[in-house]
């Protein structure tokens, strides 16, 4: 199998050299240029990576990107990017960074894919959507917690997996393709290629709610 965390990331950086450091992604508040800064110090950073995850320690991350960006320029970050992470980072370890990045790396190559209104859905190998299947039917449990309704992720041919249980308010079915089933949980429903069934007052609380790690 192809390792797709790789194919995105070459993806993405190519991208990132053709439009610039100042494009708007959908990470809300940050450019391309601030983009590409967060996976560089998420690789390559083990001062500023905790705060990605950790709420408490996030301002140690945005100081550290801000010295970052302040000390490369945005060629310099690309290519850093590009390069793969240093052989200490635990995402240079076989078998885990793939792991990892899977996801990471899908996502934002589309941050900066479907922040442009003329953006098309690309269609990805058979192969590339079996692994995004994999990974969101498990993580979107933790991804989704937070969900008023019970979640139900269906593919186009049936297949489906539980994102939530019931609550009181029942269960909303989300259809989509693998790619998209992971754009919706990981926050980006807005842009996700999905159709979405079940009580409508329920469906609109779900929209306005935050998903993702």
């Amino acid at each position: 199998m192809a390792d797709y965390s790789k194919v995105e990331r070459l993806a993405l950086c190519d991208l990132f050299d053709q439009v610039g450091p100042d494009q708007p992604t959908l990470c809300e508040g940050w450019t391309t240029h601030d983009l590409a800064v967060h996976l560089y110090v998420r690789e390559a950073d083990p001062l500023a990576g905790p705060g990605i995850m950790i709420p408490s320690l996030a301002d140690t991350t945005e100081r550290r990107m801000a010295q970052a960006k302040a000390k490369y320029s945005f060629a310099e970050i690309v290519d850093k990017v590009r390069t793969g992470p240093p052989t200490f980072s635990i995402y240079s370890f076989p078998g885990l960074g793939h792991n990892l990045n899977t996801t990471e790396y899908f996502v934002h190559h589309e941050d900066v894919r479907r922040a442009r209104p003329d953006f098309e859905v690309r269609a990805l190998p058979a192969e590339q959507q079996r692994g995004l299947w994999k990974v969101v039917r498990v993580g979107s449990r933790t991804m989704t917690r937070k969900a008023p309704s019970g979640l139900v992720l269906r593919l186009p041919d049936g297949t489906e997996a539980v994102a939530k249980k019931p609550t009181d308010l029942g269960t909303v079915t989300v259809t989509g393709e693998p790619a998209e089933l992971v754009l919706f949980c990981f926050g980006r429903g807005r842009v996700a290629q999905v159709d979405l069934n079940g009580d409508a007052e329920t469906i609109e609380k779900l929209r306005s709610t935050s998903f993702g790690v």
